[in-house]
């Protein structure tokens, strides 16, 4: 085994000291790619390594499989189109999905924002995900189950509880809220989010797809072993999004830029949707004291509040953070997901919250 790192500072002027927590970071974390990044006021570090050999094309210029960290893009996506005038967080997912459907009457009162913030009183997955799920599930446990097989399950679910009061984390229910924007605009959800989100933002290194060989992270089970690009089926909206770490650094640099005394984004509606998304909105939890976004959680830190989200498929895993106060973000991603003793996400999380 290897351990190769790379720092490389995008900008002059960069501190030697944000160089070396990413290496000290990157110590703690066994994987055979990994990427830590940092931006600080636009100013990027950037940390490469892993026990792998490097591959012809450098560690931050492939795309990662994100997982849940897909979320926010997709929080940012609606946040647009309200933004916009197209739709209201308080439209009724039924009522733009299947117009005059007979559904349970919980479902009849879920809401895009219910879907978005897990509220919605629907599980994290359906309940007929399972069997078709479990014998490929090391391997392909979502491309059996497409859009509409999705769809159908929302129509005809029985939510746990009454839309709006609980919070429980959901897969299901952001799947729904991508397809319930595709049917309420008549645009493909891939396009939607090209349109709406990657190209506004210069996100060219970010697909839902996968790319060109030789330009996609290859993930790894804890022994080793390559595991199969991630097949989302019908769960596009909650955990396809493909994207390199450079363009995460983007992604988040935008939602900084939208904080008051930051410059302003290029579109209006744009700079409305990234200040929505980072506004404190819910609380659950022991006296309610964790705090959401829209679709960033949203904890307390010595340096000010950090937003943050996190995210994994079979063989990969991803980080996404920012800190509105000081300017900082943090991107982060590794090609081996380690379920209990893992110190990834503690290692990205970490440099988001004790980094002077």
């Amino acid at each position: 085994m290897t351990d190769t790192t790379a720092v490389r500072v995008t900008a002059p002027g960069s501190p030697a000291a944000t160089a070396r927590l990413l290496a000290e970071a990157a110590h703690s974390v066994d994987a055979p790619d990994l990427v830590l990044a940092v931006s600080r006021n636009g100013i990027r570090t950037v940390h490469t390594g892993g026990s792998a050999e490097p591959g012809p094309v450098p560690r931050e210029l492939m795309a990662y499989e994100l997982g849940s960290a897909s979320k926010p893009y997709a929080g940012l996506l609606l946040a647009r189109l309200v933004a916009q005038g197209r739709v209201r967080y308080a439209d009724r997912a039924a009522d733009l999905l299947a117009p005059g459907f007979p559904v349970h009457p919980a479902v009849r009162r879920i809401t895009l924002r219910h879907l978005l913030t897990h509220t919605s009183g629907l599980p994290g997955l359906p309940a007929d995900f399972y069997p078709q799920a479990v014998p490929r599930w090391s391997t392909d446990p979502y491309g059996g189950y497409p859009a509409d097989r999705v769809v159908r399950a929302f129509l005809r679910a029985r939510p746990r509880h009454r839309p709006g009061t609980r919070w429980h984390y959901s897969n299901f229910a952001v799947s729904v809220l991508g397809h319930t924007l595709a049917a309420a605009t008549g645009t493909p959800w891939e396009v939607l989010l090209h349109q709406q989100v990657l190209a506004p933002l210069g996100l060219d290194a970010t697909r839902v797809r996968p790319g060109p060989e030789g330009a996609e992270a290859v993930g790894h089970r804890r022994d080793g072993t390559p595991v199969p690009a991630l097949d989302t089926g019908g769960f596009t909206a909650a955990g396809a999004v493909r994207a390199t770490p450079l363009d995460l650094l983007t992604f988040l640099e935008a939602h900084l830029a939208a904080r008051p005394g930051g410059p302003d984004p290029r579109d209006p509606t744009l700079d409305a949707a990234l200040t929505d998304v980072s506004r404190p909105l819910l609380r659950r939890g022991l006296r309610h004291a964790h705090t959401h976004t829209l679709t960033w959680f949203h904890h307390p830190s010595p340096y000010g509040p950090v937003l943050f989200h996190a995210g994994a498929t079979l063989g990969q895993q991803a980080f996404l953070g920012f800190r509105p106060d000081s300017g900082l973000a943090v991107a982060a991603t590794a090609t081996r997901r380690v379920h209990r003793a893992d110190t990834f996400v503690a290692a990205a999380y970490g440099l988001l919250t004790e980094t002077p």
